[in-house]
């Protein structure tokens, strides 16, 4: 891989991950609800999601999902039915004071139980299955060995996703502070809902390629 094809994925993928969606959306809201240092649980959840897909696309087994007959509709479905549970979810969320501790995860919430709602929010987006196919590949030299082009484009990928999760989690924590009043936390926790419910929605429209 030569080194300017590198830096335009470099350019590439910080814009595309740089673009809010329901990863960032849902740090941002875990950092407001438990604090910049609790959220990296949820921030752990979604990286480890997204390196997973990537690497199964270096391994061919995107290709081989999207290739089986239903497959990918019930990626899409499950992603639809888990992004619209989360919106409605939020749109109904009891107003309570911003916790913006930086201790343990808030009561009830386990790490393991932030951590786990990161990485469903990562795997049940069938947009990442269809970037993993159709742009990763994009970058590869077919000239040359492609294991190690993969693993340094997945490695990239992932330290700029994780530079935009720290800052969405650094945007919810400022945010945090104004959403005491419970006026301004009832309005984030309803466009907080239409988003999701929007993102849900949008992902009805995703067709493989």
């Amino acid at each position: 891989m030569a080194l300017h094809t590198w830096w335009l994925f470099v350019g590439a993928v910080f814009l595309l991950s740089g673009t809010p969606g329901p990863n960032m959306l849902h740090i941002m809201t875990r950092s407001v609800d438990m604090g910049l240092k609790r959220s990296t649980a949820a921030m752990a959840g979604c990286l480890s999601a997204v390196v997973m897909v990537l690497a199964a696309s270096a391994a061919g087994l995107t290709t081989l999902l999207l290739a089986l007959p239903g497959a990918f509709e019930v990626i899409r479905y499950a992603g639809v039915a888990y992004l619209l549970f989360l919106g409605i979810k939020a749109w109904r969320a009891e107003i309570s004071p911003v916790d913006v501790g930086e201790g343990s995860i808030a009561p009830g919430l386990s790490r393991r139980v932030v951590f786990r709602g990161g990485f469903l929010i990562g795997i049940s987006n069938p947009k990442l299955i269809l970037f993993a196919v159709a742009f990763l590949p994009q970058f590869i030299n077919p000239a040359k060995a492609q294991v190690p082009q993969f693993a340094i484009l997945v490695a990239t990928f992932a330290v700029i996703e994780a530079l935009w999760y720290a800052v969405y989690a650094v945007g919810g924590r400022s945010l945090s502070r104004y959403l005491n009043r419970p006026a301004v936390k009832r309005m984030f926790n309803r466009v907080t809902g239409a988003v999701f419910m929007g993102f849900g929605l949008a992902l009805l429209k995703v067709k493989p390629a």
